[in-house]
Formats: C-alpha cells, structure tokens, sequence
C-alpha cells in the first residue's frame, strides 16, 4: 500500500471540531456536589471504543454492577456526526448549545439529569478511588508515577506510533522510525514481563488495563495498515501476547471485548484499503476468550 492510500485508509469520517471533554469529578466530600452515592450515576458506554473498553474493564474490576448501572451503546454512533442521538439530552442539559457531538465514554448524574463527566482517565479513577470497596487497588499510592509512565508509553508508544506507520505506509521514509518507537515500546513492556506476571508487579493495577486495551487496538485495529514485515516483528515479542492472551481470559478482561464491534467501528471510520499485515492476526481472541469463563458483570 503507497503512503498516499494509506493516509487515506487512516483517514477517519469527518465529524464536528474537536472541543474540550466536560471534567467534572466525583468528590470524596457529601459538600463537593459531586459525591459517591450508590445507584447516583450510570456509566455510558460503547466497549468497541477503546476509552469505553478501559471504563468496562476498571467497573468490573472492581465489582460495580449493583452500585454503578451501565447504558451499553452501539459500537458505531447512529448519527452521522459521530455521535450517539440518545446521549445528546444530556449534553445539552449539561452544556447549553454544546458544540461538539455526543460521544461516549460519559458518566452521567441521575439526581441533575446533567453528565459529570466524559474524560476518560478521570472517569476510571474516580471509578476506583471514590467506589473501588471490593477488586483490587488499580491506583497504589506508591504506584502514581510509574502508572503515568506506562499511561504516556501506551499512548504515544504504542496507539500513536503504530497509527503514524499505518497513516504514512511503507513506502514513507519516515514509516521505519514510526515503527522503531513501536517496537521499542513493545520491547519495554517484553522486558518487564521476564520476571512478573503484571506490568508494574505482582498485583494487577490500572497499568494492565491500559497496556491490555492498547495491545487488543494493535491486534484488532492498527494491524490493518501495516505491512506483514511490521507485523511479524510486532508478534515476535511472546512474553507480551501470552500475558494479553492471559488478561483475555478473565471475566473482566474478555467478556467485554466486542470483535465483531470494534471491526464495523473501525470500518466506518477509515477508508482506503487495508495492508498486507492485517491477513496475519497475532492473537485468536475469541479462544483466548473462551479459555476462562467470560460472564459480564453488566447488561
């Protein structure tokens, strides 16, 4: 595929400007506004998307289902405009005329009506600092640093790296160093797991979470603009898909790993043709899946 096809299978579906996320957050305090109170909010939720697939995860993780209700969406929005027609009330509500679309992940509040908020990363930590009674500690203290780290590595390491080689195709100049940031990344993470069965130590944090979603996007959806070359590298590193294989396999992890879902969503968003990498699939999730019990622990 030339860099020109490819730049264009990247491509995604245009949809309105960019604006900022609403960043509300759930406080320890009864005064703050915003405080933990069961059945008070609902998650909003497409898991095709991989910021939704995080949030899934981190709410079964940590045994959620009967204090923090779950609105699943379809994977792909059902207006044009990248948005979700059934969240667009509650943008409204919460923001007079909002301008940008009405996009999940959100959390919502059912005493105003109004959304709390739709950031990601202040979603899952609020999810387990203020209800995470039960599960484990998926932000130690301890940990608040080396978590950032593994946060910015899987985002530009791997997610941004491997989606600038499949935009620039082969043929660029520059796809060998997209590539090299992508494998050093991989490498990092390989080398972490010699001797320990989670990224960070023994116990399972928010850094499994991350790393695990972002390998399953590699997989799923960055491996169709690659070449088969890139994607026999990016297999080579076993230690790393045995221990995504693995994560698949528990009910938290793979029950919510929607294939089918995150396939029509990547579809509707790119166009062009695919790379020859995307005939060469590094993990068979669906067995890996299969190989644990993969009950939701929502509907």
């Amino acid at each position: 595929m030339t860099a020109t096809s490819a730049a264009t299978a990247m491509s995604p579906t245009p949809h309105r400007t960019a604006v900022p996320p609403l960043r509300g957050r759930i406080g320890g305090d009864p005064r703050s506004g915003h405080y933990a109170a069961p059945h008070r909010y609902r998650l909003h939720l497409s898991p095709a998307c991989p910021d939704c697939l995080r949030i899934a995860i981190t709410h079964s993780l940590l045994e959620l289902g009967d204090t923090l209700p779950v609105t699943l969406l379809p994977a792909v929005p059902d207006s044009p405009d990248g948005e979700y027609a059934a969240l667009r009330p509650l943008y409204e509500a919460s923001s007079h005329q909002y301008p940008g679309p009405a996009a999940a992940p959100a959390l919502s509040d059912g005493w105003t009506g109004r959304i709390v908020s739709t950031h990601a990363p202040d979603i899952a930590r609020d999810l387990a600092e203020r209800f995470g009674e039960r599960g484990p500690v998926l932000y130690p203290c301890r940990a608040r640093n080396a978590l950032e780290e593994i946060s910015r590595l899987c985002a530009y390491g791997i997610h941004e790296a491997a989606q600038n080689a499949g935009r620039l195709g082969a043929d660029s100049p520059e796809y060998e160093t997209a590539l090299g940031t992508l494998l050093g990344a991989l490498g990092s993470f390989e080398r972490r797991l010699a001797d320990r069965d989670h990224v960070l130590s023994g116990e399972l944090t928010s850094a499994d979470v991350e790393l695990w979603v972002a390998l399953v996007q590699l997989d799923t959806v960055h491996r169709w603009h690659l070449d088969a070359a890139a994607v026999h590298r990016i297999a080579g590193h076993r230690r790393l898909w045995s221990y995504a294989r693995r994560l698949a396999a528990r009910p938290a992890f793979g029950a919510h790993l929607d294939l089918d879902g995150i396939a029509r969503r990547h579809h509707a968003r790119c166009r062009g043709q695919e790379a020859a990498g995307a005939a060469v699939q590094i993990v068979d999730w669906t067995a890996a899946r299969r190989s644990g019990p993969v009950t939701p622990s929502f509907g």
